[in-house]
């Protein structure tokens, strides 16, 4: 059987990005997004998510490039003054191994942010990190902890296969793709152990910003067996934040996508299911 789930991450970044998933929802194949709890528009996202019922919310835990949601004055060894996450992947993920004093601070951050999540009064359909930081061990491992206090019952696990890219269009795998296909084990072991959910494939690193309706389309004829997820950076316009952030991203490229007839066409081509993390979760 083929499932897949259609999902948007970064919900509460912008205003953009929010009316981007509540039209995609809506009009198109979106079940799913992932909301930053501190993000600059958190409260809109939420305001919107409670208009709609039936889109499935759950945490897109930042621990990198983006706010914190502790007060800087508590976890100063994790944020500077402005709250905000680095953007150093290597150096932060040294520290979150190395460093037990900042460990504490992660854990703390990270309980703070599902904490925050449940405040807003939403069901937590899933969980999964911001820039894919989850695939640290540390970070993982305190995502899952916490995570299983507030009812987590699912996450994403990155792990994308070449060969339905090779169908659907232009791709070169590397090494680097390759090691990182490896590595996702490391987080399915994690979660397993915990008893959560994961889904079997993840499309939407190789592509990422540029999940365009053509490539998406001849990629949802060539799905593989089992649970995909495929997740988008929607936005209706790139404002200010969304170019500094994301400069290259083709975000009203990928809005466009999710509301494309020929998306939904390759997924009735190969005969996949549209699904959500909570409706497997129900069902495992």
């Amino acid at each position: 059987m083929k499932r897949v789930i259609i999902s948007a991450d970064d919900f509460g970044l912008s205003e953009e990005v929010n009316e981007a998933i509540e039209i995609a929802h809506r009009d198109g194949l979106l079940s799913t997004a992932s909301l930053m709890v501190s993000g600059p528009a958190a409260a809109d996202a939420v305001r919107r998510a409670k208009k709609l019922p039936d889109l499935r919310v759950g945490l897109h835990l930042v621990a990198i490039e983006g706010p914190a949601t502790l007060p800087p004055a508590d976890i100063p060894l994790l944020v500077p003054q402005d709250g905000q996450f680095p953007s150093d992947q290597l150096k932060l993920g040294v520290e979150y191994f190395f460093r037990p004093a900042v460990r504490r601070e992660l854990a703390a951050e990270i309980e703070a942010q599902f904490r925050a999540f449940a405040a807003t009064g939403l069901a937590l359909d899933h969980a999964n990190a911001h820039k894919h930081m989850h695939l640290h061990p540390t970070v993982g491992r305190y995502m899952i902890e916490s995570g299983l206090r507030h009812g987590l019952r699912a996450i994403r696990v990155p792990l994308e296969p070449p060969e339905p890219l090779y169908a659907a269009g232009t791709y070169t795998d590397t090494l680097g793709d390759a090691a990182l296909r490896r590595w996702t084990g490391l987080l399915r072991h994690q979660a397993h152990k915990a008893g959560l959910v994961t889904n079997d494939w993840c499309f939407g690193l190789a592509w990422s910003g540029h999940m365009t309706t053509d490539r998406v389309s001849a990629l949802a004829a060539h799905l593989p067996d089992g649970l995909s997820e495929i997740y988008f950076h929607p936005a209706t316009a790139k404002n200010k934040l969304l170019q500094k952030l994301m400069p290259t991203y083709e975000h009203e490229a990928e809005f466009r996508t999710l509301c494309a007839p020929g998306f939904r066409s390759g997924l009735a081509h190969s005969g996949t299911i549209p699904t959500t993390w909570t409706d497997v979760a129900r069902a495992s």
